[in-house]
C-alpha cells in the first residue's frame, strides 16, 4: 500500500477524503477551524486518542470527532504486524453546515457527553460509505449540488441514530468539544508513549505553557512525575511471573525495552530483571 491522499473540496473547503497509509506508529490530527469529522475504515484497524478517551476503530466501527486535536495510532502488536490503513473521512465545517440546513448553530444550546464516540457502519453508513469512495475514485462526477446533496445526506443519517431533538441540535453540539480538566488529560494518558511535546499539543497547549501548568498542579517536571508512574506500575507488572520484561515496557508506555531498562534502573537500583528475581525469589 502506497500513502495516499484525495480531497474533495466544496466552498474552499474540503469535505471528504480517501488516506492510505502502509504503516505509521502514530499520527497527530489538528483541527484547523472548528471542523468536526466522521471516519470510515475501509482496511486495517487503529485507535484514537484523544483528551480522556481511546477507541478502537475498524470497518464495522466508525468515529465521530468533534473539533478538537487527537492522535491516530497503533499498539506495540500492531506495529509489529505492519498492516497499513485506508479511511475515508466526512469534514463537516460550521459554516458549510449553516448554509446547506439555513439554520444559525449558535442557537441551539444542545450537548453531549463525548469528544470522540465509535459509530456502529449499518446498511445505511455502509452504502455512503461505497458511495463517497465512488465519487472521491471519479471527482468529475462531483460536482457542487453533488457534494452539497451528500453532506445533507450524511447528517440526516447520522443524526437519526442520535438523541437530539433535531439535526441543527445534532450538528450544533458537534462543534462544542466538552472541557477535560488538566489532571484528567494527564492520569488518562499516562501509561501512553505520549512524550511531553505530544501531551501539549493533545491539551490545545505549547509544551512550555504545559510544563508551567504541570509544575504548578505536580509540583515537579512532567518527565519526573511521568516517568516515576511508569516505573511504580511496572514494579508491579514484574511481580507476576507470566509478565515478559519486554511486555511491561511497553505496557506501561515506553517506546523501547533500552530505554525501560534504564529508566527502571535509575529510580530503583536494579534492572528489570533484577528487581523480578528480588521480588520472586
Amino acid at each position: 500500500m502506497e500513502v495516499r491522499e484525495n480531497f474533495l473540496i466544496y466552498k474552499g473547503l474540503p469535505v471528504f477524503g480517501r488516506v492510505s497509509k502502509p504503516h505509521f506508529r502514530r499520527e497527530a490530527k489538528e483541527y484547523a477551524d472548528k471542523e468536526a469529522c466522521f471516519i470510515f475504515v475501509n482496511e486495517g484497524q487503529f485507535s484514537v486518542r484523544a483528551q480522556d478517551q481511546v477507541l478502537a476503530v475498524d470497518p464495522k466501527t466508525g468515529l465521530l470527532a468533534k473539533c478538537l486535536n487527537y492522535f491516530y495510532e497503533l499498539s506495540h502488536a500492531q506495529q509489529k504486524v505492519g498492516n497499513g490503513v485506508d479511511v475515508i473521512g466526512v469534514l463537516l465545517h460550521p459554516p458549510i453546515m449553516e448554509e446547506i440546513f439555513e439554520a444559525d448553530l449558535s442557537l441551539s444550546t444542545h450537548q453531549v457527553n463525548y469528544n470522540l464516540k465509535q459509530v456502529h457502519i449499518d446498511a445505511l453508513l455502509n452504502g455512503f460509505r461505497q458511495s463517497i469512495a465512488i465519487l472521491i475514485d471519479n471527482p468529475e462526477l462531483a460536482d457542487e449540488a453533488m457534494l452539497r446533496n451528500k453532506l445533507k445526506e450524511f447528517v440526516l443519517l447520522l443524526a437519526k441514530s442520535s438523541n437530539a431533538p433535531s439535526f441543527v441540535d445534532f450538528l450544533s453540539a458537534l462543534f462544542k468539544p466538552n472541557h477535560v480538566e488538566f489532571k484528567t488529560v494527564v492520569q488518562s494518558n499516562l501509561y501512553s508513549s505520549l512524550s511531553v511535546d505530544e501531551l501539549a499539543q493533545l491539551y490545545h497547549m505549547s509544551t512550555s505553557s504545559f510544563k508551567r501548568k504541570f509544575n504548578e498542579v505536580y509540583g515537579e517536571s512532567p518527565k519526573k512525575y511521568i516517568t516515576q508512574k511508569k516505573v511504580e506500575k511496572a514494579s508491579a507488572l514484574l511481580k507476576v511471573k507470566e509478565n515478559r520484561v519486554s511486555d511491561v515496557a511497553y505496557d506501561v508506555g515506553f517506546q523501547t525495552v533500552s530505554t525501560f531498562n534504564r529508566s527502571f534502573k535509575s529510580l530503583t537500583g536494579k534492572s528489570p530483571s533484577e528487581y523480578r528475581l528480588t521480588q520472586t525469589a
